[in-house]
């Protein structure tokens, strides 16, 4: 018997294309059978490192570029039926206790519905997900013990881990969020996510 394919999703919370890669990655798995496993890192990390043009970008916006840019995300939010809030009141956002407590949370199974809380929070309700109250809110709702998942998520491991899987999407050619990987072949965007069910497909198809 073969094993389940497995899509690596290497992602940060702060991201509303992420929120809908997110939604239609788990859509797409519950479909075609395969695994997802989840990689929480630091976008902002991956900026810093290899993308600094996000940044410029934000402060010199190519004014027809970036109206395109809102058209096109609210037409996939369209598409996608999800409350997604452009621009929360607080953007862009430290997601960095967040993607640990996604790490915490991973380590017992809860991954994906701490990060569905997550990107709910901070995407359709508007909330702070920098805030430990929030963020407590949100481990309650994904079955987590609250104190405990954020006192780990605090901790000297959680913060290790999170900068390791940062630093692996760099050395992997990783530039922001979302990315996913089939095996080696990297996949950056929630619009690609047809092309890794494609790359799925291909693996099981008989020689």
């Amino acid at each position: 018997m073969s094993s389940q394919p497995i899509v690596e999703c290497f992602f940060d919370c702060s991201s509303p294309w992420t929120y809908l890669g997110f939604e239609a990655l788990t859509a797409a798995a519950s479909e075609d059978g395969f695994a997802i496993r989840w990689r929480p890192f630091l976008v902002g990390g991956v900026f810093n490192t290899v993308n600094p043009s996000v940044y410029e970008m934000r402060s010199k916006p190519v004014v027809p570029k970036a109206r395109y840019f809102t058209k096109d995300l609210h037409d996939w939010i369209r598409r996608s039926g999800l409350a997604i809030r452009w621009t929360p009141s607080i953007f862009p956002i430290n997601s960095a206790r967040a993607m640990r407590a996604c790490l915490v949370a991973d380590a017992q199974g809860a991954c994906e519905p701490l990060a569905r809380r997550i990107f709910e929070l901070y995407w359709g309700e508007d909330r702070d997900i920098a805030a430990p109250d929030v963020l407590a809110e949100a481990c309650a709702a994904a079955g987590l013990d609250p104190q405990a998942t954020l006192e780990a998520a605090d901790g000297p491991e959680a913060r290790a881990q999170l900068r390791a899987n940062t630093e692996e999407l760099i050395t992997r050619g990783g530039f922001g969020t979302p990315t996913f990987f089939v095996g080696d072949d990297m996949y950056f965007g929630q619009d690609r996510i047809i092309l890794v069910r494609e790359a799925l497909a291909r693996l099981k198809a008989p020689a």
